[in-house]
């Protein structure tokens, strides 16, 4: 059974929002809007990541190869003997592409809502997301210069010059939006209130809605759809197509280091956390969390057992699904006074994750944002997993 949608003005009904990320969308909205205002060499045989496109990419795809090598050198046989916390090292800014367009405006496009949208304008640009994931997409564009504020979950440092228009945690706010006078704003239903999409409109703001969903399927066609929004559409072939090799190859990768055998594979589970009341919840099947452990190579245990979307992490549910390791949101960990706090929570210690201490927790803002920094995050989730010696800083616990 789904979470209760929020009761606050304006917050997004999870029955409204459709597709698998829709599901997990309307919970972390309704979730952070109320609880943060109570408080982020060896590639595979023949292949490598990255390509084609001058001093940047060659510098991006070094970066790239330098967390694959750190993987496998470090990855150890059985990965169900390694007991501790880790934090997964933050990945660092997504490397845009080489010699960007200039855009070609004006560009008319159908956004999300089936509004038709006509940009004539793209020197400011807001990009609104409850992940992220739109203003990073901007960036990696090479349009980044042209942003001219940010979201909470925009944690990028090449962003933390820029004001905020965001309040209590990811609520948007109008009078802090017009502030910035954006010429385009692109957004989608995961900040609220939703009806401000009608108050930018009506201050002749140029407003593009986009979907909600965040897949590894749907990474390519998202930023597709923000270079045709931005009038570089070519730049989002080059992008997609960059964006698509390095998943290939970070994927590949972590299959080479991962066990084959279904018996020797992690079983994983990932679990939403805030505090240490009610706030505690299963991310099952069709969340994109199954996604994200897929591609870790690990056996999604939610799955296994059934549970879709998302489902309160109650004591009996955590020993049903009894993974070999849990993953969680920093923030989400350090909300329950740290990995100690958390292992306390009802039925975590009574798991084989829990009794081993192993949990590995990313900056929320990068670990389910499913955008063109993905193939960074799944190498060093990887790291996290397979081979924590290997995370820079002191990222283990025992």
């Amino acid at each position: 059974m789904r979470p209760a949608p929020s009761t606050r003005p304006g917050a997004a009904d999870p029955r409204a929002l459709r597709g698998p990320a829709g599901v997990i969308t309307a919970l972390l909205l309704s979730l952070l809007l109320l609880l943060t205002a109570c408080g982020d060499q060896g590639g595979a045989a023949g292949s490598s990541a990255s390509g084609g496109g001058g001093a940047d990419s060659e510098q991006y795809a070094a970066s790239l190869e330098k967390a694959a090598t750190a993987l496998k050198q470090n990855a150890v046989d059985d990965p169900k003997s390694i007991t501790g916390s880790t934090e997964a090292a933050s990945v660092p800014d997504v490397e845009p592409i080489s010699d960007p367009s200039q855009p070609k405006l004006p560009v008319t496009v159908k956004d999300r809502q089936g509004t038709e949208v006509t940009v004539t304008d793209t020197s400011r640009i807001l990009a609104l997301d409850l992940y992220g994931t739109l203003a990073q997409t901007v960036e990696a564009l090479g349009q980044g210069d042209k942003l001219v504020g940010r979201v909470t979950s925009s944690t990028e440092e090449s962003l933390k010059d820029l004001p905020l228009v965001t309040e209590n945690g990811h609520d948007l706010n109008a009078e802090a939006i017009m502030k910035t006078a954006p010429t385009v704003v692109l957004m989608d239903t995961t900040n609220g209130p939703t009806e401000i999409t009608e108050q930018l409109r009506s201050a002749g703001i140029t407003v593009v809605h986009f979907s909600p969903d965040r897949r590894m399927d749907l990474i390519d066609g998202q930023i597709q759809k923000v270079a045709d929004a931005l009038g570089v559409p070519e730049d989002g072939k080059r992008l997609g197509e960059r964006v698509q090799k390095d998943l290939d190859h970070a994927i590949q990768t972590i299959r080479d280091v991962a066990p084959g055998e279904d018996g020797k594979k992690l079983s994983m589970a990932f679990l939403y956390v805030r505090g240490n009341a009610g706030v505690f919840f299963i991310l099952g099947k069709g969340s994109g969390a199954d996604d994200l452990i897929t591609s870790l190579s690990g056996i999604d245990a939610a799955t296994e057992k059934g549970v879709e979307d998302i489902v309160p992490a109650t004591s009996e549910a955590l020993v049903k699904l009894n993974p070999d390791l849990i993953l969680a949101m920093s923030k989400g960990i350090e909300s329950t006074g740290g990995i100690d706090g958390f292992l306390a929570r009802p039925g975590v210690g009574e798991t084989t994750a829990g009794k081993n201490r192993r949990v590995v927790s990313m900056a929320d803002g990068q670990i389910l944002s499913f955008g063109p920094n993905t193939p960074a995050v799944l190498l060093s989730l990887a790291q996290a997993v397979y081979a924590p010696d290997a995370v820079a800083g002191d990222g283990a616990s025992s």
